[in-house]
């Protein structure tokens, strides 16, 4: 049986969130040495002490909440990938990105932020996100709508922008990882919308998606701790989401693309849009 995830729930795991930023991200902010960043996989795929530090934080409050939780992050998965492969029948699961838009952050550029999901028998239950510069959180739980939270404490409801002929449509496609022939339609096509723009951090672009500021997004790479939280968050904002073949979105799916959109409608008129002739 899914676990239950309340909101309440996911007021407790922000404010995780927002402690580990407190006391790791921030104070790294603009002040690292070249001896605190690294290469992973390659030049644009790095890791600083703060990701480190935070990821740690976090999994010992997570734990500390929930004991009986599987609890990963991002920098443990590249160390041990086995990890990924209690996600799809763990009774509960939380996915932790410590820092979403490690090259700005790098770089000292202040977008990036913090991502957690939930996740229980391979369903996404829970979702946060916060921006620790700005100090704002968006949070979702499964059947209980999306929710921002101000510095200052105060909420309001999320709701995806209204839907609007494709070509009217503004948002972000990431083609960088796209393979060879759909990235040159895509980049082809792309000029057809109203406008386009890349933050170089999925947490910032699901903040303007959610919030109804933008109307799409498009990623080739879909791996958990960079898209599960967006993905419920966009959900229980009212948006649509699928694949690229138009497939459901699945915690086990690293690939096959992700496009959203503000309805099932307006995804297939942009889906037809932007791959024409792929």
């Amino acid at each position: 049986m899914t676990v239950r995830i309340t909101l309440a729930d996911m007021h407790m795991v922000v404010a995780m969130m927002r402690a580990a930023g407190k006391r790791h991200v921030m104070p790294f902010f603009r002040c690292l040495d070249r001896s605190d960043i690294r290469s992973k996989t390659g030049p644009l795929d790095i890791v600083t002490v703060a990701d480190e530090a935070a990821e740690h934080d976090l999994t010992e409050s997570l734990r500390g909440a929930w004991p009986d939780a599987l609890v990963m992050g991002e920098e443990a998965v590249a160390a041990n990938p086995r990890l990924l492969d209690g996600l799809a029948t763990a009774e509960l699961a939380f996915v932790i990105d410590p820092i979403d838009g490690t090259a700005n952050y790098a770089a000292g550029v202040p977008l990036f932020g913090i991502m957690v999901a939930v996740v229980s028998h391979g369903q996404v239950i829970g979702g946060a996100i916060v921006d620790p510069v700005c100090d704002v959180a968006v949070m979702a739980a499964h059947g209980q709508g999306a929710w921002l939270q101000d510095a200052a404490g105060s909420e309001r409801r999320l709701h995806v922008a209204p839907a609007v002929p494709a070509r009217e449509m503004s948002g972000n496609a990431s083609w960088r990882y796209l393979p060879a022939p759909l990235r040159e339609a895509v980049t082809r096509n792309l000029p057809k919308v109203a406008g386009s723009w890349d933050f170089r951090c999925a947490a910032h672009e699901y903040l303007m998606l959610v919030d109804g500021r933008c109307h799409f997004l498009l990623f080739n790479r879909t791996l958990p701790w960079d898209h599960l939280a967006g993905w419920l968050i966009h959900a229980e904002a009212g948006g649509y989401a699928a694949r690229f073949d138009g497939s459901p979105y699945r915690v086990t799916d690293h690939g096959g693309g992700l496009l959203y959109a503000p309805d099932r409608a307006s995804w297939q008129a942009l889906h037809d849009l932007l791959f024409a002739g792929a």
